[in-house]
C-alpha cells in the first residue's frame, strides 16, 4: 500500500468512525442535468434530500439494464449508491467493496435491501473469483487508488464477457488527460465518454446550502476549513479550479468484450 493510499484510507477511516449518521449516505460531487427537457428522476421521501447525489449514479449507469443482473461497486463509500441501485434498479445482487473497515461497518449495520451486501477489500485486488459480475460501478474513487491500470485489470477479471464497468470521477487537466488514456488503452472497450464538469458544478453549487448545513451539524468547527475543500463548497478551491476548467470530470462506460489476455 503506497503513501497515497494510506492517506485516503486514514481519512475515510476517521470519517467512517466519528461520523456515524446514517443520514450521510454519500460522499460523491453529485449530477444536475443541464437540459429543462430532461425527465425528473422519480426519488421516494427518504431520498430526496440525497437527489443531486443519487443523480450522479443515475446518470453513470444510464440504459444499461441492472434488472437480475449481479453488480459489484468498488469504493462504495458510506454505502447510499450501493442502497440505491439495489432498491431502484431491480438486480439480483449488489456487492459493495471498500478499503474502509469502518465505512463497511457502517455500511453493514445502516444499508439493508434485498440482495445487497458489503465487502472489506482492495480495488487492487479485488476478492472475488473471475467472472463473478455483469457490471462494476465506480464513482468517485479512482482518484485514491495507486494504479488506475491494476483496478482496471482487475475489474476485467471479474467481469463477465459483455459486462460493464460504469465509471466517473474528477482529475486535474493534465492528470485527465492520462486517466482518458489508461482507460482507451486499457483491456476493457470505451464505448461512451462524456466530459460532465459543467453537470458537476450545477450540482455543488444547488446543494451547497445543504452541504454546509450537513458540516455544521455533524461535523467539528476546527475541521469545517480544510472539509471544505474535500467536499468542494462554493468559495473552496476545488469548486473554484472546476469552474476554471483546471478540474475535469468524465463518465464513461467499459465493455469487457473479449476474454483476451491482459
Amino acid at each position: 500500500m503506497d503513501v497515497r493510499q494510506v492517506a485516503w484510507r486514514s481519512l475515510y477511516e476517521l470519517l467512517g468512525s466519528r461520523v456515524r449518521r446514517p443520514e450521510w449516505a454519500f460522499m460523491n460531487y453529485g449530477y444536475a442535468p443541464l437540459d429543462p427537457r430532461q425527465e425528473t428522476l422519480a426519488l421516494g421521501p427518504a431520498d430526496e434530500p440525497d437527489r443531486m447525489c443519487i443523480q450522479l449514479y443515475d446518470h453513470v449507469v444510464g440504459d444499461v439494464d441492472l434488472r437480475g443482473a449481479d453488480v459489484l461497486e468498488v469504493g462504495c463509500g458510506r454505502g447510499g449508491g450501493s442502497s440505491f441501485l439495489a432498491r431502484y434498479r431491480a438486480p439480483r445482487t449488489v456487492t459493495g467493496v471498500d478499503l474502509s473497515r469502518a465505512g463497511i461497518a457502517l455500511c453493514r449495520r445502516y444499508r439493508h435491501a434485498p440482495g445487497l451486501s458489503f465487502v472489506q477489500g482492495d480495488a487492487l485486488d479485488l476478492p472475488f473469483p473471475d467472472d463473478s459480475f455483469d457490471s462494476v460501478v465506480n464513482v468517485e474513487s479512482s482518484h485514491c487508488y495507486p494504479s488506475v491500470e491494476t483496478f482496471l485489470a482487475e475489474v476485467h477479471r471479474v467481469l463477465r464477457p459483455g459486462g460493464n464497468l460504469l465509471f466517473a470521477d474528477l482529475r486535474g487537466k493534465v492528470a485527465m488527460a492520462e486517466l482518458e488514456a489508461t482507460l482507451r488503452t486499457s483491456p476493457l472497450e470505451v464505448v461512451d465518454m462524456r466530459d460532465i464538469t459543467p453537470n458537476v458544478c450545477t450540482a455543488l453549487e444547488v446543494d451547497d446550502d445543504r452541504r454546509r448545513a450537513l458540516m455544521d451539524a455533524w461535523i467539528p468547527r476546527p475541521f469545517h476549513r480544510p472539509l471544505e475543500r474535500f467536499v468542494a463548497v462554493e468559495g473552496s478551491s476545488t469548486h473554484a479550479r472546476f469552474r476554471a476548467g483546471e478540474n475535469r470530470y468524465v463518465s464513461a462506460r467499459l465493455v469487457k468484450t473479449t476474454t483476451a489476455l491482459i
